[in-house]
């Protein structure tokens, strides 16, 4: 089956730090990168799986309304949820069950951008 999401950005005032705070959340490295002479931080899964960005664009605002992406929690959503408030962040839903897709939290990053987390059951 086709992925539904090819790509995302999320928006940010200082990569430095939004990087930081999504390595630590996730427990990833990011690559960063400069496209179109935009500075980004890429969150990239495995091959063949969508993916995106952190990027520093003036042209785009972060903004804590609008469209949520969920981001692959792995195996330990809790693990995440506890990193989030330790890196900056702030915990707008705590885990929730939703059935048989599993678990989702969300959060709001240091930018005040408002994003998930899901983990399958």
């Amino acid at each position: 089956m086709m992925s539904v999401i090819d790509w995302f950005e999320i928006p940010t005032t200082n990569l430095d730090r939004a990087a930081k705070f999504y390595e630590t959340v996730l427990s990833v490295r990011l690559r960063h990168e400069t496209f179109g002479g935009v500075p980004q931080a890429m969150l990239l899964g495995e091959k063949g799986a969508p993916g995106g960005a952190l990027i520093q664009d003036p042209r785009r605002k972060p903004n804590p309304e609008g469209t949520i992406v969920y981001l692959n929690a792995g195996k330990d959503l809790d693990a995440c949820i506890d990193r989030v408030t330790k890196a900056g962040g702030r915990v707008i839903l705590p885990r929730t069950d939703i059935g048989e897709p599993g678990y989702i939290a969300i959060f709001a990053d240091p930018d005040g951008n408002t994003v998930g987390l899901h983990v399958e059951r």
